[in-house]
């Protein structure tokens, strides 16, 4: 494993403060390492946004990082906090170190504003020693790059397919070059066809310019195709990590079982789709112990009253992680006082 390039530690979210506050995030440990693509799944409303918008200080009120750490590792060594960086220093990282193709590109680019002028904005904030002509051969270079002939610079987002769309938004995303580039959702209400030609576009992209990913969607099948690791998310914790090809050939947790029995495959003999039972929580109202055993059919005495740590399960190299009681010694159960 390469070495990492982003860790998190212990991360909390809430939205609210005081009594009424929700807790949006509990104790997320995750690391990207240095040009790996990572997954993150989950149903709408497991948390996979809040934490897309935490890492990058982009929470909006009433949104508030309650505790944790996460540090941006540098090629020389140096760890960045960048929970602590002022408005200066945030804006400076943003885009040049870290930057994120946001859900809907319809919604992300200004409709009154050419491709062009939406491109060279990046590029005239952040490198302003650029001459113009400079900003405008490097937009065309960045539309080539996804597969977008230079010749629609001058139309506007409502001239593009929703396929193009997306890729100015990838384009934008790449502008500068970063290290990381979060991907909350792109392909959403895109046909599978174009989801697919994305993909491929993506991965040949980080091939050739190395950058990482953290690629977010509630779509697990899509990560099963190009994601080196994947993590999964319920309720606000990460539930499972492992490799791509061992979550797909033996998920630990049952809710990454029914995650993964709930599309068809498109390869070997046919299989029934079970689905899993049952809504999300929600989390101004968490059950007590495991947030998923109210929809569980293999739960145990544990999962009641306990919340199981994500930790390596037992007789594991430690190379995947699970927070399920299934997978290590259950705790005795409490005994109730006379």
């Amino acid at each position: 494993m390469s070495e990492p390039v982003l860790t998190i530690s212990g991360l909390n979210v809430d939205y609210g403060t005081g009594t009424d506050a929700v807790h949006a995030l509990r104790d997320i440990d995750l690391t990207l390492h240095r040009g790996e693509v990572l997954g993150l799944a989950g149903e709408s409303g497991s948390g996979k946004s809040t934490l897309a918008y935490a890492v990058t200080r982009l929470l909006s009120p009433p949104g508030v990082i309650t505790g944790g750490e996460v540090h941006y590792h540098r090629r020389d060594g140096q760890a960045l906090d960048l929970l602590a960086l002022s408005a200066p220093e945030l804006r400076a990282f943003r885009w040049q170190e870290l930057s994120i193709v946001f859900q809907g590109a319809m919604n992300s680019l200004n409709p009154v504003h050419t491709v062009h002028s939406q491109l060279t904005d990046v590029l005239q904030a952040h490198r302003p020693e650029m001459k113009k002509s400079e900003r405008t051969a490097r937009a065309e270079e960045l539309l080539r790059l996804v597969g977008i002939s230079a010749d629609r610079l001058g139309a506007y987002p409502h001239q593009l397919s929703g396929g193009m769309r997306q890729r100015v938004m990838i384009a934008m995303a790449l502008a500068l070059e970063p290290e990381i580039v979060i991907m909350d959702e792109p392909t959403t209400a895109l046909d599978v066809v174009m989801q697919r030609q994305i993909l491929r576009q993506l991965v040949k992209l980080r091939e050739e310019l190395g950058f990482s990913v953290v690629f977010i969607t509630h779509d697990i099948s899509l990560l099963i195709e190009f994601s080196d690791r994947i993590a999964i998310m319920y309720g606000g914790r990460i539930v499972e990590e492992a490799g791509a090809a061992d979550i797909y050939r033996d998920p630990r947790h049952p809710y990454s079982d029914g995650l993964l029995h709930s599309f068809p495959a498109l390869h070997g003999p046919r299989r029934e789709l079970s689905g899993i039972p049952g809504s999300p929580p929600h989390l101004s109202a968490m059950p007590a112990g495991c947030a998923f055993h109210p929809r569980c059919a293999k739960k145990v005495e544990a999962c009641d009253s306990h919340v199981p740590v994500l930790a390596a399960p037992d007789g594991s190299d430690g190379s995947r992680s699970v927070a399920c009681w299934l997978h290590r010694g259950a705790p005795a159960p409490a005994v109730a006082r006379s």
